[in-house]
Formats: C-alpha cells, structure tokens, sequence
C-alpha cells in the first residue's frame, strides 16, 4: 500500500487529515468524529445496516478481492441489538480497502473520500457540505499548483530547445549536407544526447521500460522539477557546444558531468520543496485576488 504525506484541511474550527493511499485520497475519520456531538465512535455508524451496504457498494467497484460470503454474513447479522462491528473486524473479514488504519503521527483510522463524505452525512448534512466544499477548494489550489509547475517546466524545456535547434540548424546540417527528410533525425539524436547525459537512457528505451506510462507521457513529461532545471541548462550549454564543434561524444560526457554535478546541488539545496512552497505562495495570492 502506497502512501503519501499527510495534509490538513479546517472545517469548522477542527483539523482533518488527509492522506494518499495508492494514488487516492483518504480523510481521516478518527480527526471528523470531533465534530459530533456527544460520545459516539466510528463503530457506531459502522453497525448501521445503511453504512454496510453503501461500503459493500463502494468496494463493489473499486476492491476486486472484497469478499462478498463474509459481506452476507455481517450483514445478517446487522439489525440486531448486540450486533458490532470494529474497523479491524471490517477490514480483515471482507478484504475491504475503503476504510484502513494508520499508525504514526496523523495516525487513526482513514476512509476514501467516497466514504468519508458519507461519514460526514452522519455527522451532519451542513457539516458534509461544509467538507466537499472545502476538500474542493484545496483540490482546485492543488491543480493550480501542479499546472504552474508544469507550465514553469514547459517553458524552461521549450525555450532552451528553440536555442538548441537554432544552433543545430545553423552548425550540423550545413555541414552534414543532409536532406530535409532527415533533419528530424538530427534533432531527435541531439534530444537523446541529452536523455542520455540526464537520464541514462533513450526516449525509445524509455518506451520500452515504461509501455503503460508511455500511452500518455514521454520521459520528459516523468522528468522531476530538479531534472528540468537541469535540462534546461544542459540544453543551453550543448548549443554553445555544438557551436564550438566539440564531437558529439565529447559532448556527452561534459552534459553528463554537468546533470551530475548541478542535481546534486539542487537536491542539496532542496530546490522542489522550494519550488512548491513558492507555488503556494503563488497560488494562495490568485486565491485572495479572486
């Protein structure tokens, strides 16, 4: 099970904890149930037949391994007085994914967003809007924030190309003398020039490595902020290699020295972090100014 860093979104004066759980977004149930009034428990809406169906339901489409036998057999027993059920129970007698336990700092029991809305419905109507509204709004500065990275990314790698392929037209093809046909070629080999000093590989074996990635993405489009800085820079410096008629194996190992050298700075330097902490910064200003 994959997970990631945790985050926090307020609603109503109480902190709730988000997490990524395989590529998914899971709220923290134990952080929502501050918000009912009196002592009521999770288990007390997990004994709710209402509850058990709509997770059946849920697992139906999402969870392949959830067992449907045991399913049957929780909810047969679910209308009676004495009937219980813990999350633990829930989670090992079904196989169910929806709902998990999370030990550490931020630890307590997570649902799917899915199921944590209904959670929240239990609570109250208001306060379930109130948390759809809210994980909205963070998900809205989340995509602002992942669109400025990539735009900042693009443009780094777009404008660096226009200067390489500048130089490439000016210095290699007049001398290689070749067709218009194959001036892709050459551009496609100077782009791998620099696949190879930053990321050790060829687009193609890339491909290769990555068949389901590749359906929607090249390897650029997989590269990290770090890696786009660096390339951008690698870019600049092999036109002005080129220009200087430096031999294309000469050239490699200089880019290579160079990604090497200038990645392990800026990873030194936590430049990502950085990165996202001004993207933030940008993006709670876009928000103020709407």
């Amino acid at each position: 099970m994959k997970t990631s860093k945790t985050a926090i979104m307020t609603v109503q004066g109480i902190d709730i904890a988000l997490t990524t759980i395989n590529e998914e977004d899971y709220i923290s149930l134990t952080d929502i149930i501050k918000a009912k009034d009196g002592d009521f428990f999770i288990s007390d809406w997990l004994r709710n037949r209402n509850t058990l169906e709509y997770l059946a339901a849920w697992e139906s489409m999402s969870n392949p391994d959830f067992n449907y036998g045991e399913f049957a057999i929780i909810k047969s027993k679910s209308g009676l007085n004495n009937f219980k059920i813990s999350i633990k129970e829930w989670h090992e007698k079904t196989n169910a994914i929806g709902i998990v336990a999370r030990a550490g700092r931020y630890g307590g029991t997570y649902a799917h967003k899915d199921i944590a809305f209904n959670f929240c419905m239990w609570i109250s109507p208001i306060f379930q809007l109130y948390v759809v509204r809210e994980y909205q709004r963070l998900v809205e500065i989340e995509r602002s924030q992942l669109a400025l990275s990539w735009n900042v990314k693009r443009m780094l790698s777009k404008a660096n190309y226009y200067i390489q392929t500048d130089a490439i037209k000016n210095v290699i093809l007049p001398k290689l003398n070749i067709s218009q046909m194959k001036q892709g070629l050459v551009y496609a080999s100077e782009a791998d020039l620099l696949n190879l000093a930053l990321f050790g590989c060829t687009a193609k074996q890339w491909q290769e490595a990555n068949p389901e990635l590749a359906k929607t993405m090249n390897i650029r489009d997989a590269a990290t902020i770090n890696q786009l800085i660096v390339l951008s820079n690698i870019e600049s410096l092999n036109a002005e290699l080129i220009k200087q008629n430096i031999a294309k194996e000469d050239r490699l190992s200089i880019l290579h020295r160079t990604a090497k050298e200038q990645l392990t700075v800026l990873i030194a330097r936590n430049s990502e972090q950085n990165f996202a902490k001004l993207a933030a910064e940008d993006a709670d200003l876009v928000e103020r100014n709407i």
